[in-house]
């Protein structure tokens, strides 16, 4: 009993940890008005990688020691625990997910910074791609997502016109 109140502890320590770090990715961005679409995409990979690292944490086997310990003393804390490990499974999938979807951006974000303000041409294909995230993305096809996206193409193409104009 002492030495199940003592793991309970500990894993309530984790349990709060855990939610702090799922409410801060929850959280909205603060980014600079003039961002553009890359920034979506290492957004993205840093939050894959948090999450990724964490399940390994979760995985690991001392954490499963601790979890199977407290199983077979049928401790009321693995409820909580095994919401906050789906929670963060979803959040890793939901950010390697997006990930997949905005890799299929990165062939336009060279073009979009680097064209002339006409860059029409790549407009009709970019705007194909995020209508098949839109369509397909299980996670991605969000409004806060796709409006998040689109603030971010659209700062692109000022910041591209902009330097365009300086230059000129």
């Amino acid at each position: 009993a002492e030495v199940t109140e003592k793991l309970e502890k500990v894993v309530m320590i984790w349990i709060k940890q855990i939610r702090q770090v799922l409410v801060e990715s929850e959280q909205i961005r603060r980014e600079a008005d003039d961002v553009g679409p890359s920034a979506e995409l290492e957004h993205w990979k840093s939050r894959m990688s948090s999450f990724n690292s964490l399940l390994d944490e979760i995985k690991s086997s001392k954490v499963k020691k601790i979890i199977s310990i407290l199983q077979a003393a049928r401790s009321k804390t693995l409820k909580q625990w095994k919401e906050l490990d789906g929670s963060v499974t979803i959040a890793a999938n939901e950010a390697k997910d997006n990930v997949r979807y905005l890799y299929t951006f990165d062939k336009y974000f060279g073009p979009l910074a680097n064209a002339s303000p006409v860059m029409m041409e790549h407009i009709p294909s970019l705007m194909s791609t995020v209508s098949m995230i839109y369509c397909t993305s299980p996670y991605y096809n969000k409004s806060e997502h796709m409006t998040s996206l689109f603030l971010k193409i659209t700062n692109q193409m000022i910041n591209t016109c902009k330097t365009y104009l300086c230059e000129g």
